[in-house]
């Protein structure tokens, strides 16, 4: 499976949105599309469909005004990577027919699968509940050595799982 374009630079974007969100000093200015545009490298109009798409979901909140602009309807730990990629897609679903069938499959008359979709359709979304936008936000931590995979710096404090390197 994988993402489309748009949802891949929601991600993106709403990722940049949570750097900033998340240590904004009261007296800073707000977060604007269009510096998110330049910080991303998202074309302009890109992120004004974005952020239009996430604020309709609920996930960025515009605020108006002369100190006005955009910030994480949520905190950022509460919002996951499949509330944003539902945003952008709409309900989570492997195969056409899984919940929302459109009935244009030729199989589906006879399909013995289609009962189990959606099963998998709540296991991937699960999967994608469980990722937060904090820990996607989260720099990487490079580690060292030729064939050194980077990964996730855990929250400070928090359990290192036994397959990832300490």
């Amino acid at each position: 499976m994988r993402l489309s374009s748009m949802a891949d630079y929601a991600v993106v974007m709403m990722c940049a949105a949570a750097r900033h969100c998340g240590s904004r000093a009261a007296d800073a200015p707000m977060l604007s599309a269009q510096r998110l545009a330049d910080e991303t490298g998202l074309p302009a109009p890109t992120v004004q469909k974005l952020v239009s798409k996430m604020s309709a979901a609920g996930l960025l909140k515009a605020v108006r005004g002369a100190r006005g602009g955009l910030k994480l309807a949520r905190p950022a730990a509460a919002i996951s990577l499949a509330d944003i990629v539902e945003a952008v897609e709409g309900p989570i679903a492997m195969a056409a027919c899984s919940g929302h069938g459109r009935g244009d499959c030729t199989l589906e008359a006879a399909c013995t699968v289609r009962p189990h979709w959606p099963a998998v359709d709540a296991a991937l979304r699960a999967a994608l509940s469980g990722v937060s936008l904090v820990q996607l936000a989260r720099p990487l931590v490079q580690a060292s050595g030729p064939d050194a995979t980077p990964v996730f710096a855990p929250p400070a404090g928090a359990p290192v799982p036994a397959e990832l390197p300490a």
